[in-house]
């Protein structure tokens, strides 16, 4: 192509060589006499340009400044070495961000599509946080090889009035996960995935070890698929089974020495899936952020309801203190209540019963108020956090504060 340019700066003609990109000349003005005059650079001090540094750093100079900044920096080694100090340090103020997306754009995106065309058998809201918890996992898996697939991964939990933990890898922790969500499929009638094998107790930690202790080999990304098939299954089939004239999710789940709901089940099921989401993400020096508000808010509403069972599960396995008496309110009365005040993402407040599972959170009888962060709190649910690092703020009575910490941690399992 020619490299002509009309008076206009329109290209014209063919042929002869690939013309420069065009830069845009600055328009004439009458006291320039008709002509187009290049802007003449800044010309500033030195300790001008010195102080310029911190902005130029932070891409914070106007066009002009930074030019001339970078050009003074090509004479003057003093400014050069403190411009590279100062953009490292911002390089270090930066958070990594995750390459994800925001887990609450998947669900504003699938909310705009239904209220366009509404499903023909919706999933319950009760069940969406599994979906979008699994769908993430998924898309964390999507591109992991072997190396990472063999990552050693720690799991955690509370147990009693310490810390457990059991090493496995990537895999296993999908092996993990897919041998406990069949606690919840098989009820709906799905296969479990252990298949023939035969795990001694009806538990999540049994069945479990159980599968690892059948493979042959460690597992490997095989587990992947039949995970996935699982969770789609699941929310499938509680589709069908759980919304209206289904039972709204009453179906009895059981996890051996307890049962939840199928609805709580499949909130409990959201929750783990997240926690080892993180697990595996830290497996891997990958960032992993938390569920969406409103999903963090039920999985924090599930641990928050069930407290009350564990606190007199532990009272029970613990002698009473010496010439101490216990509580005792009756079922559906009014005890005291230690109010549960959750900061930030998910937040709100819960009232917890002290003295009988069956009691009702009373504020006339609040003894105690502690105050968490969301993710803080569903951390210390999954064992993550001890229970004395866990607290923002608390008032009250002490003794009920800790006791409501460490049920708390107790609701973590393998």
């Amino acid at each position: 192509m020619s490299g002509a340019y009309d008076e206009h700066g329109e290209h014209g003609g063919a042929g002869g060589p690939e013309p420069a990109p065009r830069i845009p000349m600055p328009r004439a003005s009458v006291e320039d006499g008709g002509l187009a005059l290049p802007a003449a650079p800044l010309v500033l001090e030195h300790h001008v340009l010195a102080s310029l540094l911190g902005a130029w750093a932070l891409a914070a100079c106007s066009p002009q400044e930074a030019a001339a900044v970078d050009a003074h920096l090509g004479e003057c080694g003093t400014c050069a070495e403190e411009a590279l100090r100062l953009r490292d340090a911002v390089e270090l103020l930066q958070r990594p961000e995750s390459l994800d997306l925001d887990p609450a754009l998947r669900t504003r995106v699938l909310e705009g599509c239904l209220e366009r065309r509404p499903p023909r058998i919706p999933v319950p809201e009760w069940a969406t946080p599994y979906d979008a918890e699994t769908a993430r996992l998924d898309a964390l898996l999507q591109d992991f090889g072997d190396a990472e697939w063999h990552a050693p991964v720690r799991l955690r939990w509370f147990d009693g009035d310490g810390t457990a933990s059991r090493r496995t890898t990537v895999a296993g922790v999908i092996a993990h996960l897919l041998t406990v969500d069949g606690l919840v499929g098989v009820p709906l009638g799905l296969p479990d995935p252990l298949g023939e094998i035969t795990a001694p107790a009806p538990a999540p930690a049994s069945r479990t070890e159980a599968y690892w202790r059948a493979s042959h080999y460690p597992p490997t990304r095989a587990v992947r698929a039949p995970w996935r098939e699982q969770s789609h299954a699941l929310v499938r089939t509680v589709a069908f089974t759980g919304g209206p004239g289904g039972g709204e999710g009453r179906m009895p789940v059981s996890y051996g020495d307890f049962e939840l709901p199928l609805r709580d089940a499949m909130l409990d099921r959201a929750f783990e899936c997240w926690v080892h989401a993180e697990d595996i993400a830290e497996a891997v020096d990958y960032p992993y952020e938390p569920p969406s508000p409103r999903h963090l808010n039920r999985m924090i509403d599930l641990a928050a309801r069930m407290l009350p069972g564990v606190l007199a599960e532990r009272r029970r396995a613990r002698p009473a203190p010496p010439g101490g008496r216990r509580h005792l309110v009756a079922a559906g009365e009014p005890g005291r209540s230690l109010r549960l005040e959750i900061e930030g993402s998910g937040g709100g407040e819960w009232l917890i019963p002290l003295d009988s599972p069956g009691a009702v959170g009373s504020a006339e009888r609040e003894v105690a108020h502690v105050a968490l962060d969301g993710v803080e709190f569903c951390r210390l649910a999954a064992g993550r956090v001890p229970p004395a690092e866990a607290v923002a703020g608390q008032a009250g009575d002490r003794e009920a504060i800790r006791d409501v910490l460490f049920a708390a941690a107790s609701l973590s399992r393998m």
